[in-house]
Formats: C-alpha cells, sequence, structure tokens
C-alpha cells in the first residue's frame, strides 16, 4: 500500500512576513526584527525568508513601503494648497502614528515606493500651485516632509518607548535634573518644566507641529 503523501507546505507569503516583521518592532523596536526570528515565527527556515528578502534591510525596506501604502491620501479638492498639503501630511502622520517605530525608514522609501511616490508627486504639485518652481519645491518639499516625519518620535501621544515603567523612569529623570536648575539664572526653563518634560501636554503636539510647517512654507511661497 502507497503511503499517504505529506501535506503540501503552504507557500511563504512575503506580505505575511512583512506583518509580521512591523509587529515585532511595535512591540520590541526595529532592533528585533531579523530573519532568524521570523522564521522561527512562521515554521521555515532562514533560507525560506532569503528567497524572498535578501538581507534585513531590504526587509526594513519592505516595512517602510508597507507603511506608505497605508497612507490615505486625501483626493484632490478645490481648497487652497496649504490645506490640501496639510491634509496630506496628517494623513502621513496618521500612518506613522500607527507605528512610530517605522518613522526612521520613511524618507528613503519615499522615492523608492509607490506609495511614497503618489505622496511626492501630490506634495509636489501642490507647490508648483503655491508659485515655487521645480527645484525649489524639491528642496522646499524634502525640508518640510522631513520636518513632518520627526515629530512622530517626539509626540508625548506616542509611545517610542513601550515600557511605561521604563518611560516614567525617564521623565521622572528629567524632572529631578531640571529641579536641580536656579530658577534665578533659569527662570523660564524651570517655569516651564513639566510640558518641557513631556509631562503636561495642553494642545495636541501633532498638530501644531503641521501648523508651523504650513506656516514656515506659506512664509515662503511666492503664492501664499
Amino acid at each position: 500500500m502507497t503511503a499517504p503523501a505529506a501535506p503540501a507546505r503552504e507557500r511563504l507569503d512575503p506580505e505575511k512576513i512583512v506583518v509580521s516583521a512591523l509587529a515585532i518592532a511595535d512591540a520590541e523596536g526595529l532592533a528585533a526584527v531579523t530573519i532568524r526570528r521570523l522564521a522561527q515565527e512562521h515554521g521555515v527556515t532562514p533560507m525560506a525568508l532569503y528567497r524572498h528578502f535578501r538581507d534585513k534591510d531590504e526587509l526594513l525596506h519592505a516595512l517602510g513601503d508597507h507603511v506608505l501604502r497605508t497612507v490615505a491620501l486625501p483626493a484632490p479638492s478645490g481648497e487652497p494648497w496649504h490645506v490640501q498639503l496639510r491634509a496630506i501630511f496628517a494623513a502621513l502622520l496618521d500612518a506613522l502614528a500607527a507605528h512610530p517605530v517605522v518613522a526612521p525608514l520613511i524618507v528613503p522609501r519615499i522615492l523608492a515606493s509607490a506609495g511614497g511616490l503618489a505622496l511626492a508627486e501630490r506634495a509636489l504639485d501642490l507647490l508648483a500651485e503655491a508659485g515655487f518652481d521645480t527645484d525649489r519645491a524639491a528642496t522646499v518639499g524634502t525640508q518640510a516632509l522631513c520636518t513632518v516625519i520627526t515629530l512622530i518620535p517626539y509626540d508625548p501621544a506616542v509611545r517610542t518607548i513601550q515600557d511605561d515603567e521604563l518611560r516614567e523612569e525617564r521623565i521622572r529623570a528629567k524632572r529631578a535634573a531640571l529641579a536641580t536648575l536656579s530658577p534665578r539664572r533659569y527662570p523660564r526653563v524651570t517655569a516651564a518644566a513639566d510640558p518641557l518634560t513631556g509631562c503636561v501636554v495642553k494642545e495636541n503636539f501633532l498638530e501644531l507641529g503641521l501648523d508651523l510647517v504650513i506656516a514656515g512654507l506659506r512664509g515662503l511661497a511666492p503664492n501664499p
């Protein structure tokens, strides 16, 4: 009697690997994302993953691409250029706020992924509407994009440190350091100790950051 055939192994899906890697990164940081770790989670050998990703760098690129695909770009409208551009940047921040650890991976993938190119094309089109020539639009657009992305790690509402106890310990250490300062020498700093250490958030950090970026662009634009 012929032995029954072994069940076929499920085909390894690169997108599932990326989703698993993103979950690890969200929980433990990018350093915890390794080919070996993912191979164990998917019950395969590391070599099976190397068929889809040459190395960890390529896997991290895929994480950035994945997050950029989740950016819900608003449809073009009749609103002024600065209103539409702010909405585009807000959509990017919404996607990054869900995965703040991935923020450093985004800028290199803007011109190397479909999601990033779609965002760049819309942004450059709006900057052209603002009166910037091609070179200037590329320059100020890149600066603005980098500034917007760097808001994420500093947003008090975004937990880049997953360990609550460690986070509180760091805040206490900052407050203790500021408490040692002389109010005579540093009256403004000591008075603002709580908001400076992230203990008090009186307005939305990301909203204020976007307002500042857009105000700066309008200040430079030929057609504000």
